[in-house]
């Protein structure tokens, strides 16, 4: 068997090694020169000229100018051919869904947001999802059959066992057991389901605030509470996929929620969620509470507070930094991560002094020590998260030049 594709050592899997670290070099990098590509890799010139006639070739990059500016002849500059692979995702809410298409080197091509108000949707599951993801394909100028793989991130998660979708009771039309093979009949692509907070850690991980750390606990807060755990470098899911529902967890300052799947609801969701934050306003005195959707209601009310020296809104910081702080003192003092960050438009909203506030409170109540900090993923981010997830499976496909 020596010298077959997969074999360690085999000259024909060295040579993917150096592909696939070259290819990575250049989406990480940019446009790179044979001779910069052989000295960030190691290799000959003879042999990264090699390299880079073999993945223009493949269609992999493609020459795109030349170096200027230098002594001598202009060097050809290569790239990452961005038709290579297309990745999408989808973001799944009770009112939309948000799907994208990204190219093989990260770059957005294609948007499209599709509304499902309503607690009985007007068209089946499988309709609003090949609808939403469509209305990318066609903004990215594509077809269906270009999409290589597509990541859906849904609240709560898929039971491995079952195949049915757990702790998300909001979200109507996602609980069928036959949904999974539907969806699957219906898209010609492999289709990954994750957990919403799961891929905001994604981004978090990949693009954002939690670069280069193995161990965090991500904190969400927006239409739900939730939490993502990584673990030496991968996410902890749980036996059904239930890791991280924190919402669920009973906290002192709240009375015990019974049949919480139910109820959709747990204590630290009523006591530091994003709709305890309009009613905490409005029992402080603060005036001006404003109406409309509790989440956004919560975003503008810290916002606020954050710009405020002293008075109510202060108050509102501070009470609001204890409840969370609450919650958390369980996470740390299990996991002792080394790194806790906040984010959803209600953690996101309060900032550095929402921030500090928390990590002051969070030193009073754990022995644990992490740092906190403010996610740096603002727009979209289990969007984003969707397509990293996507973009790594198919890079990993596409580049690779063993087979």
């Amino acid at each position: 068997m020596a010298g077959t594709a997969g074999t360690p050592g085999t000259p024909r899997v060295l040579r993917a090694m150096n592909d696939r670290a070259a290819l990575d070099l250049l989406l990480e990098h940019g446009p790179l020169s044979r001779t910069r590509i052989g000295k960030l890799t190691g290799l000959s010139k003879p042999t990264a000229s090699q390299l880079l006639a073999r993945l223009e070739a493949a269609g992999l990059v493609r020459v795109t100018g030349t170096s200027e500016g230098r002594p001598g002849p202009n060097a050809q500059l290569y790239a990452v051919n961005p038709a290579a692979a297309y990745a999408a995702g989808l973001d799944v809410t009770p009112h939309r869904i948000r799907a994208a298409v990204a190219d093989v080197t990260g770059r957005t091509v294609g948007e499209f947001e599709l509304p499902t108000p309503g607690r009985r949707p007007a068209h089946p599951v499988v309709r609003q999802v090949t609808d939403a993801l469509d209305g990318a394909v066609k903004a990215a100028g594509l077809a269906r059959d270009d999409v290589h793989r597509l990541v859906i991130g849904t609240p709560g998660a898929f039971d491995p066992g079952t195949g049915r979708l757990r702790y998300a009771s909001h979200l109507p039309g996602w609980h069928s057991p036959a949904l999974l093979d539907e969806l699957a009949a219906a898209l010609p692509m492999p289709v990954e389901y994750e957990n919403d907070v799961n891929l905001v850690a994604v981004a978090e991980q990949r693009l954002g605030a939690a670069r280069g750390h193995a161990d965090f606990v991500l904190l969400w807060n927006q239409e739900g509470m939730g939490a993502a755990l990584v673990l030496g470098g991968r996410l902890h899911r749980g036996w059904t996929g239930g890791a991280g529902e924190v919402g669920f967890l009973p906290v002192p300052g709240t009375p015990l929620v019974r049949q919480v799947t139910k109820a959709n609801s747990g204590g630290y969701q009523e006591l530091a969620g994003s709709q305890a934050v309009p009613k905490l306003a409005r029992e402080l005195g603060i005036e001006d509470v404003p109406s409309g959707p509790y989440t956004e209601a919560a975003a503008e009310l810290l916002a606020r507070a954050a710009d405020h020296a002293g008075g109510p809104h202060r108050e509102l910081l501070r009470t609001y930094a204890t409840r969370l702080a609450t919650g958390l003192a369980s996470l740390v003092s299990v996991l002792d991560p080394e790194l806790v960050v906040l984010s959803g438009s209600a953690l996101t909203a309060g900032g550095e002094v929402l921030r500090a506030l928390v990590q002051a409170e969070l030193e009073e109540l754990a022995a644990a020590r992490p740092r906190l900090v403010v996610g740096d993923v603002h727009e979209h981010p289990v969007l984003r998260g969707a397509l990293e997830s996507a973009l790594a499976a198919t890079r990993d496909e596409v580049f690779d030049t063993s087979r």
